[in-house]
């Protein structure tokens, strides 16, 4: 088999390439295509496509999160591969070559997972309250590796308020780490930093300093695995679409008398098992769970008249876009173009839950953005985290409660079907012969790599 390496630039489209700012990107321009987005356009639904060639009503990964209907809870951002339904790339590349070996380097579902080689983000959450930067990895010694070659994980450079390119520099150089201590076939890396920065300030903000920095990265690692003779992918998962109307269809539905809240210390916390109705929101997308089918009539209705909301699919409608599947909430809302969905049910910022305003991406029953921004109204922010870090230093239990209630800071998201095939994914390689046509489906990411690990 061949050695392939695919780099999954996040939020990377043709709209953002061909200038200036992207010089080492622009090198694979005569072999680029658009893929078709899929929906839900939202991260793990996206990677499980591309690495099972199936869309959610097969794979089941049906968002970010969804409803576990036996537990009684949302779950967002789990990490067990068993998760995903099917066959993997690397399951039947094994079955083609028994000599084949992958390295999953931070793309998501990275754990309880049958690849030769992991690294994922994996925080230790500590009983006096701490969470200390840390990632996990297969074989266990390998995190120590990286921790002794160059630091620690920066957690907090991957996700939240401090969000930069260390982290893509720091999964860079992990790459390029499991590469010469292993030698994968295929190995999958991870650059979120656009994602980020687009959410933050949208496709028309100010962001030629990140697509600097990013193409920077990849042409690091195209340089190094061409070197090695390495064929390469390039390729990301959506577009990112300037959104500035927040839409908070759990308010709606707690106004109409479907949601259910459990009240504790004065603060109001979704009680999803005797919710008649609640949204489980994902960026553009939310599923909605019914309780009662004969409900679904008057929550569609309802939904359909909402501001912000271009469609409510049914189960028709599921079935149309690969989303019937068991996992998925009876209803499915898409927002319209220029709106995307809250969490929030709370008319009362002081009766928000206690995670609202900390970056708690495993607590919150929804995708949060906000996360991204320190709260403008906090006049001393850094005085603020100071204290809170000082308490944290010794030994005390501390709130970094610096996150924003007000969504209309965020300027971009994903999740629906974008306006223009430039404004979502690609896919570029270094063998442009594989490319039959100037588009692809997001189910023929998974056979194009076959392509590329099988084929002279």
């Amino acid at each position: 088999m061949h050695r392939t390496v695919v780099l999954n630039v996040v939020g990377l489209t043709p709209d953002l390439l061909g200038g200036p700012h992207t010089p080492n990107l622009n090198t694979l321009l005569s072999g680029c295509a658009t893929i078709q987005s899929m929906m839900p356009a939202v991260t793990c639904p996206v990677q499980a496509t591309y690495l099972t060639g199936t869309l959610p009503s097969e794979h089941g990964i049906v968002g970010n999160g969804w409803y576990f209907r036996d537990l009684g809870e949302v779950l967002f951002w789990r990490q067990s591969n068993r998760l995903v339904q099917g066959k993997k790339i690397w399951q039947e590349a094994r079955c083609r070559d028994p000599h084949f070996t992958v390295a999953n380097t931070f793309w998501w579902y990275n754990m309880v997972t049958d690849v030769d080689y992991a690294i994922t983000p994996r925080p230790l959450y500590l009983s006096d309250g701490r969470k200390l930067p840390d990632c996990y990895s297969i074989p266990a010694e390998l995190r120590d590796f990286f921790n002794d070659d160059f630091g620690q994980f920066p957690l907090f450079h991957f996700w939240g308020p401090a969000t930069s390119i260390v982290s893509s520099e720091w999964i860079a150089r992990a790459a390029k780490g499991i590469d010469e201590r292993y030698d994968p076939t295929l190995q999958l890396v991870y650059l979120p930093h656009l994602d980020y920065c687009l959410q933050r300030v949208g496709p028309k903000g100010e962001i030629a300093r990140d697509l600097s920095q990013i193409d920077a990265v990849c042409g690091e690692l195209l340089d190094y695995f061409c070197g090695k003779g390495c064929r390469i992918v390039v390729l990301s998962e959506y577009g990112i679409e300037e959104a500035t109307r927040p839409v908070h269809p759990n308010r709606i539905l707690r106004d109409a008398g479907f949601l259910s809240l459990k009240v504790d210390l004065g603060r109001e916390y979704l009680d999803p098992g005797t919710s008649r109705a609640f949204a489980v929101v994902d960026h553009q997308v939310a599923h909605i769970y019914v309780r009662d089918r004969k409900d679904l009539p008057e929550v569609r209705e309802l939904l359909a008249a909402t501001p912000g909301v271009e469609r409510v699919l049914d189960e028709s409608g599921k079935r149309d876009c690969g989303m019937h599947h068991e996992r998925s909430g009876e209803l499915l809302i898409v927002a319209d173009r220029g709106s995307w969905f809250t969490y929030y049910w709370w008319h009362d910022d002081a009766r928000a839950p206690d995670y609202a305003r900390t970056v708690n991406i495993h607590a919150k029953p929804g995708y949060d953005p906000c996360e991204l921004f320190i709260d403008p109204a906090i006049r001393f922010p850094r005085l603020k985290i100071g204290w809170t870090l000082a308490k944290k230093v010794c030994g005390f239990r501390y709130l970094m409660d610096v996150i924003p209630l007000d969504a209309s800071l965020v300027k971009g998201s994903h999740g629906r079907i974008p306006a223009t095939p430039g404004a979502g994914p690609l896919f570029m390689t270094s063998e442009p012969r594989f490319l039959e046509s100037g588009a692809v489906k997001a189910t023929d990411v998974y056979h194009l790599l076959l392509r590329h690990l099988t084929e002279e």
